[in-house]
């Protein structure tokens, strides 16, 4: 889930909605209709949506953000005094 909404989604979505505009053109101009022009798209609520869509990512985020990391301090990778590397972990 978490791979569909940080990864797929983002890379996928604008695709999808050029697309949409896309089909929505070519359709305008079979119809015998002029295709719709740039400054006509609905600039208010494509922000709007945008606005909304940061706020669920980051409410989606905080939520998916394992309970035992928060209030943890975090402990870089180190290497010990016999060369090894000691990975990084939550204390």
């Amino acid at each position: 889930m978490r791979i569909l909404l940080t990864i797929l989604l983002p890379l996928v979505l604008p695709s999808l909605l050029f697309l949409a505009w896309l089909m929505s053109r070519r359709r305008a101009v079979a119809d015998g209709r002029p295709p719709p022009h740039w400054t006509e798209l609905p600039f208010r609520w494509m922000l709007l949506a945008a606005a909304l869509g940061l706020v669920v990512g980051i409410i989606v985020l905080k939520i998916a953000q394992p309970p035992e990391d928060i209030g943890t301090r975090y402990v870089p990778p180190s290497m010990d005094e016999s060369g090894r590397v000691v990975p990084g972990r939550f204390e």
